[in-house]
């Protein structure tokens, strides 16, 4: 922007809180919300406010970009909460365009954790100075010394200026809504969190007479007024009924006019006839996607459109046609499907979605398995039935040569669990990069792994660690390819036939392995209903009934027993998943099948590729 006509708003803080997840950023908004007295006396107020889809609070995550705004001192500041999982990076990016400042928020036990780092780049790339936010003082194994000296460690190892590195640091309890400025003495409220706020983090600089420019970083949709573009208008002024232009991404220039204008207030939008540069604020009338320029009509310049970093992993959706095939479903059809998915890709700008060889198959890209895994239990929920395959990396040529993407993984266990955990590493072909041994008796190791071995290591890892261990990721780029990796060491158990599930056939399959399924479930034949002890798939009968006989002994009227039966959740079923598998997905269920269903067609297909192979030899 121009030096002449510029000038900074002092009535106006655009903030955004980053932190890791569980870290207590949500609570903290809480408190912020409640001390800037938004809500009345008697009104019920739900705890994590700022996590609105059912999703988020069922998992305890914020997994998509929401702002807010109060009043401290005659200044509004306007709160962007963002996810703290790195799947969910791309609403990440995209919001530090609309911020001039950041609170970094970490754990006064745990210290920065990768996602801390990620998120961090990102705002220290883009000039914004940070105050350093140490939350749950309160607990018994708080280290806010030591915390405070590894985060500015990761300052400087992120590059950052003599300015960002010279940042506030407040000490806070998010649950009681209290900060102070020294660790030794609690707060009484957040009142010195919202004074270095103001004291800290800038105006936006901003030319209102310039043409008005504004960069679309979120969208959502009112039943009433339809599509709504939010974004930080950069320059110049917008006015209800104004004329504009909406610039896309290749430059193409549409007609809209503004039919709505809104700013935030709390946790509503606030209708306003007027909106001046520097603010944030929502639009109504203009069909504009995320990474769009809504700019003067007379005028209309564009804005470096939003960048974000490319997905790493990649899985088939396609059209359900398993036995059991639309049943459950309220939308089945490939229409639908495509129709779903590209409509995704407005809203996630980290998503990507292309049509396969198949016209019933589409190939969606993503961050990581939670990812994709958010929107297969999104769209299951909106009444979708569809099947996925199994999460495969996405390769790249670089010079000639096959790279693959890595990652960085750190992980907390206890010291008696390590060497199981070194070995499930080293299996999966991490390289261990730093090891520390902590007073509590837990052990912080990082490595640098394939992200094709962090495919199915979640369950074994918490088997390996009872539970216990704690394991975190950060995206660090393509490299080499390494050799090959065994991410599924056991085969399936599948169904060897159509029926009902009994506790006599069940019990007589245990024996084989882990049993997924509980008596008087539907199955069909080639349906996967639980684990092998061994490596290759094994065809049980668990449909089977009790003959009934005349003849009566001591043990055979004892009831069968069953025990261990595993009932996976969405992200452990996809991380089950086998080459030869797919997860069939309805509203009421998930199953887990072959490709192939009938053991005769499998067998056949086994035995062509193997023939093949000897050809080939």
């Amino acid at each position: 922007m121009p030096d002449n006509g510029c000038m900074q708003r002092p009535d106006i803080r655009n903030v955004a809180i980053i932190a890791h997840v569980d870290h207590g950023k949500t609570t903290l908004v809480d408190g912020m919300l409640r001390q800037s007295r938004i809500f009345r006396d008697n009104q019920h107020v739900e705890e994590r406010v700022m996590d609105s889809n059912d999703l988020e609070r069922e998992r305890g995550i914020t997994i998509m970009a929401k702002n807010t705004a109060v009043i401290y001192r005659g200044v509004k500041i306007n709160i962007v909460d963002t996810p703290g999982h790195a799947d969910f990076g791309g609403e990440v990016e995209r919001i530090m365009n609309m911020v001039d400042g950041v609170l970094l928020l970490v754990d006064a036990v745990d210290g920065p954790m990768p996602q801390t780092k990620f998120v961090l780049r990102q705002a220290l790339r883009r000039g914004h100075r940070a105050i350093l936010v140490v939350n749950k003082i309160d607990r018994p194994q708080a280290r806010p010394n030591h915390v405070l000296n590894e985060t500015f460690d990761l300052f400087l190892d992120l590059g950052a200026t003599e300015e960002q590195a010279e940042f506030p640091t407040l000490y806070t309890n998010a649950i009681l809504g209290t900060a102070s400025a020294d660790h030794r003495h609690d707060g009484t409220t957040l009142e010195p969190l919202f004074d270095a706020i103001i004291d800290r983090i800038p105006g936006p600089d901003v030319d209102p007479a310039a043409p008005a420019q504004l960069l679309v970083t979120t969208t959502t949709y009112d039943d009433y007024i339809g599509r709504i573009a939010v974004g930080r208008l950069q320059s110049g002024t917008l006015r209800k009924g104004q004329a504009v232009a909406r610039i896309d991404h290749q430059g193409g220039i549409t007609s809209a006019k503004i039919t709505q204008l809104f700013t935030f207030n709390g946790l509503a939008r606030e209708e306003v006839d007027e909106a001046t540069a520097g603010d944030i604020v929502a639009i109504a009338g203009v069909e504009a996607g995320i990474g769009d320029t809504i700019a003067d009509a007379a005028d209309p310049r564009p804005l470096p459109p939003i960048r974000v970093e490319e997905p790493t992993l990649r899985m088939t959706f396609s059209v359900n046609n398993s036995p059991f095939a639309g049943r459950e479903g309220k939308f089945v059809t490939s229409r639908k499907l495509r129709e779903r998915l590209y409509a995704e890709l407005e809203r996630d700008v980290a998503l990507r979605v292309a049509d396969s060889d198949s016209a019933d198959t589409l190939v969606v890209s993503g961050r990581g398995e939670l990812h994709l895994a958010i929107l297969i239990e999104t769209m299951r929920r909106e009444g979708y039935e569809f099947q996925v395959s199994r999460p495969e990396v996405i390769l790249k040529e670089v010079d000639g040569e096959t790279q693959e993407p890595y990652e960085q993984l750190e992980i907390e266990v206890a010291q008696e669990e390590l060497g199981a955990v070194v070995e499930l590493a080293g299996r999966r072909r991490g390289t261990l990069k730093d090891m520390k041994y902590r007073d509590d008796g837990m052990v912080h190791a990082v490595y640098k792994i394939p992200t094709r071995g962090l495919l199915g290591l979640r369950q074994a890892f918490l088997t390996a660690t009872r539970g216990r261990g704690v394991m975190n990721t950060l995206i660090e780029g393509y490299g080499p390819m390494t050799g090959a990796i065994a991410t599924r060491e056991l085969g399936s158990l599948i169904a060897f036939e159509d029926g009902t599930t009994t506790t006599f056939g069940l019990n007589a399959a245990q024996d084989r392995g882990q049993l997924f399924l509980n008596p008087g479930v539907e199955v069909y034949e080639g349906m996967v209903v639980g684990q092998h002890i061994r490596e290759r798939d094994l065809e049980v009968n668990v449909v089977r009934k009790k003959h009934l006989t005349n003849m009566r002994s001591s043990n055979s009227d004892i009831a069968a027993k069953l025990d261990g039966i595993r009932e996976l959740s969405l992200d452990d079923a996809v991380e089950f998943l086998a080459d030869d598998e797919l997860l069939e997905v309805t509203p009421k269920a998930y199953r887990i099948r072959k490709r192939i269903l009938t053991k005769q067609d499998r067998d056949r297909a086994i035995g062509q590729m193997k023939r093949a192979a000897g050809v080939a030899s």
